[in-house]
């Protein structure tokens, strides 16, 4: 090859590289764009101050509800299951499960009876060693507690252990940790005591310190001294809870990373009960935990020993920093009803119940507060009277005898009436109206527009339970979380009637799935998010924000978008949100007007995108982060920018908003010119 020809052939390369380099710059410049960057919609932002509408503080929130052992043998730090022996009620002989003996029927018999020093529990565990140290297993023989489908002991954390004991001679009793079956000590301790000490009922506490990790560990209580002692009461709880306040501290924080603006407890048919004899009485979990009496909750059937109480609820309202709405029996359950004529003690109840709250610490209920450890009331602005019970026979006239007797006393309380008012007026008074929905995705999807046309007088809606349920949502899928963040996204645009909602379920014991799906799975020591727990996070900056008028223009029946503007650190955001529901990538034209183009800008902050290979994917233990939002830089944002939706995904754009630099003219002392920027 000549000089020539050498000289034309790389001038070609370099041309073909210079105009390769220039497309390849024009289609990064077009944020995310496709090969075709033509916008298939347009979402038109109006940013103009004073433009938009502003979301109500308590917007989104979450509601917590004792079923699939949500919290005793989750949220609630409890290691013992069963621990005062009353599961089976307080006849005799109870029902002990889990509980079970250490050796055989040839060294020890174990029997329930009626002689515990508690009187809302009466049943105490017997245990008649036979053996002694000579003829007993090298272990010792006695009773063994497996917790909630195991122990998460973790090696070098305290577990402070307490029990109630009596004995008819002296004792030499082994509290320890072990191996799920018995064979390794993980942590262990002794408590001795003379005939004398125990002759009556005593309070024995250790403090153990595990030496090793065991997901699936035990509680053990053993001797080799023969003889009769009697247990009752028996704790194990970890040191180390959140605030000290007795809450696992890897759920409370997938609970606080929500970030919810209220809590609604603690149910739910939880509430209500089969039947009334079942029902949730916040009476009877108050005060000393050895002196609540548990209960079966029927409808979930399992039993509680409500460790987690009426002040442990409010408690945690407080350490998440979210309004609590207390939801109460209103005399009527699954099954059966008090008539109107007879329902004031259940009045008394609530009005008892508010009072623990709110009363002061020389109450009759705010000092029962009080002495749990807390003078100052909790805040209580919100209650619920009763739940899914609309058009029960008594349901009417039950309600009106609350609400008078409330509003008389409390005038500033916000009650929550559990009938739909979203399509007719309600024929009650009510500051809120109770939505349920759960339903198919492509249903709920649709349900985008569901409280467009409800009228913007009388009271405003409380959506306390949605989601998908059925096929669409396995146990937790993708398909299941862009429906949801479809219909979030018309609540939000409709916050001026909507001021609340939850999803529901919150949490699930992967041991005890009740229902499916939930928002956040866990064992005894593992947990994860579902994709509905995850859209939920993208809505955490949308409460007391403001909501800015945008309208989705093109070919959009599968799409659903909003913008609201928010402030973070100083600093104020817009925030694009959008839902492709569809099996294609859509390019979304984003044109945001109404700034002012002499002070301000956008620029790029960061983008989130939920979606996965499958629509019918889910996260488990195995893998937690199959589905879950990625972040990355959102650069060369601008008003107006073009963003591609992948398919089935749930995206957001946050862009930052700037002070442009603008160069003014000034004069100095010398009335020469000098410029400055602002």
């Amino acid at each position: 090859m000549d000089m020539e020809s050498w000289k034309l052939l790389r001038s070609v390369c370099v041309l073909s590289f210079l105009l390769g380099s220039c497309f390849v710059y024009q289609s990064l410049r077009v944020v995310d764009a496709q090969e075709d960057p033509k916008p298939a919609v347009t979402l038109q932002v109006d940013a103009s101050n004073g433009g938009g509408r502003p979301i109500p503080e308590t917007l989104f929130g979450i509601f917590f509800e004792e079923i699939n052992h949500a919290g005793a043998g989750g949220l609630w730090a409890e290691l013992v299951s069963n621990r005062g022996f009353e599961a089976g009620g307080q006849n005799t002989p109870s029902n002990i499960w889990p509980w079970s003996i250490v050796g055989d029927h040839s060294s020890i018999y174990v029997a329930t009876d009626r002689s515990s020093c508690f009187e809302r529990n009466k049943i105490a565990l017997r245990m008649d060693v036979l053996c002694d140290s000579k003829g007993c297993p090298s272990g010792g023989v006695g009773v063994y507690n497996p917790g909630y489908w195991g122990m998460n002991i973790e090696e070098g954390k305290k577990y402070k252990v307490a029990l109630y004991v009596r004995s008819t001679g002296d004792i030499d009793l082994s509290v320890s940790l072990t191996s799920s079956n018995g064979s390794r000590t993980l942590a262990s301790e002794k408590i001795i005591a003379s005939a004398s000490d125990v002759s009556k009922w005593i309070k024995k506490e250790v403090l153990l310190e595990a030496k090793a990790t065991d997901p699936s560990a035990r509680l053990q209580l053993t001797t080799t001294k023969k003889g009769s002692i009697w247990i009752d009461q028996v704790s194990a709880m970890p040191v180390d809870t959140h605030k000290g306040h007795g809450f696992r501290n890897d759920l409370f924080q997938m609970m606080a990373d929500i970030k919810p603006r209220f809590i609604r407890f603690p149910g739910g048919c939880f509430v209500e009960g089969e039947w009334l004899s079942n029902a949730f009485r916040w009476k009877e979990t108050v005060g000393p935990w050895e002196e609540r009496p548990g209960h079966f909750g029927d409808v979930w059937k399992y039993w509680t020993d409500d460790g987690l109480g009426h002040f442990e609820f409010f408690q945690m309202a407080e350490d998440i920093g979210a309004a609590p709405i207390w939801v109460f029996n209103n005399g009527i359950s699954h099954n059966d009803e008090v008539e109107t004529a007879s329902i004031m003690p259940f009045v008394q109840e609530a009005l008892d119940g508010i009072e623990f709250a709110r009363g002061d610490a020389n109450s009759t209920w705010g000092s029962v507060r009080a002495k749990m450890g807390r003078q100052e009331p909790f805040e209580l602005k919100y209650v619920a009277i009763g739940n899914e019970d609309c058009g029960k026979t008594y349901y009417r006239g039950n309600y009106i005898v609350f609400y008078d007797a409330i509003k008389k006393a409390y005038p500033d309380i916000k009650i929550i009436s559990n009938c739909d008012g979203s399509s007719q007026p309600l024929d009650h008074p009510a500051d809120y109206y109770d939505y349920h929905i759960y339903t198919s995705a492509s249903n709920l999807f649709s349900m985008y527009h569901q409280f467009d046309r409800t009228s913007r007088k009388g009271p405003k809606a409380f959506v306390s339970e949605y989601a998908v349920t059925g096929k669409d949502a396995g146990t937790g899928s993708l398909l299941a979380s862009l429906a949801e963040a479809a219909f979030l996204i018309g609540l939000e645009k409709n916050s001026d009637i909507v001021e609340m909602a939850s999803y529901a379920p919150l949490f699930v014991n992967t041991n005890d799935r009740r229902w499916n799906p939930d928002a956040i799975v866990f064992n005894s020591s593992h947990l994860y998010g579902t994709p509905s727990y995850w859209v939920q996070r993208f809505f955490a900056e949308s409460s007391g924000a403001t909501l800015l008028t945008s309208t989705l223009k093109g070919n959009s029946t599968s799409l659903v978008a909003s913008a609201i503007s928010w402030k973070n650190n100083g600093k104020d955001y817009i925030r694009i949100k959008a839902v492709n529901f569809g099996a294609n990538s859509v390019n979304m034209q984003v044109l945001v007007t109404g700034l002012d183009p002499n002070v301000m800008r956008v620029s790029g902050s960061k983008k989130t995108v939920l979606t996965s290979t499958n629509v019918m994917d889910e996260n488990s233990f195995s893998q937690p982060e199959k589905v879950v939002p990625h972040e990355s830089l959102l650069e060369l944002a601008e008003e107006d920018m073009t963003v591609v939706l992948p398919p089935h995904s749930f995206s957001s754009f946050d862009l930052l908003k700037e002070s442009a630099k603008i160069r003014m003219p000034i004069s100095d002392s010398s009335s020469h010119q000098k410029t400055t920027t602002v």
